[in-house]
């Protein structure tokens, strides 16, 4: 599953509550329902605890999570994305262990420290001076937690780039690695080839991945 539902301001186009709106309202499923690859791949091992799964789009993620014991905070900026992620948790994958959210993490962050997985899939984060954004999501780790972050190769990006998207306006892996303070402890960050092949009409062959700990 790729997916881009993002958590963002109202002054870019992918930012928009109204572009990730209308882009729900124009297809009955945009994502496959299947759990990212790279978050099962990295996460699988990792005992239960409280989550946070931003620009949670259609909930696969929030889902399997949750079957697997945890509490799972999924935040997306479309009203839509939630009303039809919430629709498809039953009781055998949730059990009430998803509280789904409409927030814009762009002005308000998560609570410091609360979270013992923070996992972004494929949400462009864009660039702001100070990293105000970015620092609240890493803020949000819990000394022993984990951030995970995967977003398309820059070579794919860079071979079929969108008018209305620069990549370089976006965080990949190795700049995050770089803000990181001694406190943290970097696992992964590597590009791989994905794990399910893209969705149709995209061409990501590849994921860069960032898996950190924060130091208990």
């Amino acid at each position: 599953m790729t997916r881009n539902p993002q958590v963002g301001s109202d002054d870019e186009p992918y930012g928009t509550v109204q572009h990730w709106d209308e882009m729900y309202r124009g297809r009955e499923q945009v994502f496959s329902g299947d759990p990212n690859g790279v978050l099962v791949a990295e996460t699988g091992g990792l005992p239960p605890g409280q989550a946070l799964d931003v620009g949670c789009g259609e909930g696969a993620d929030a889902r399997w999570l949750a079957r697997r014991g945890w509490q799972v905070t999924a935040v997306d900026i479309s009203e839509v994305a939630l009303r039809r992620a919430a629709a498809a948790a039953t009781a055998a994958d949730s059990e009430g262990r998803v509280a789904w959210a409409r927030a814009d993490l762009t002005s308000t962050p998560p609570p410091a420290g609360a979270f013992d997985l923070v996992s972004v899939q494929y949400f462009p984060l864009r660039r702001r001076p100070g990293h105000a954004t970015l620092r609240g999501l890493l803020d949000a780790v819990a000394p022993g937690g984990t951030l995970l972050f995967a977003t398309h190769s820059p070579a794919d990006l860079a071979r079929h780039q969108d008018a209305d998207l620069d990549p370089a306006d976006y965080y990949q892996p190795d700049d995050i690695a770089r803000l990181l303070d001694p406190t943290w402890h970097v696992l992964t960050n590597e590009t791989r080839p994905r794990a399910a092949p893209a969705p149709t009409g995209t061409h990501h062959t590849h994921d860069t991945v960032l898996r950190a700990q924060r130091l208990p």
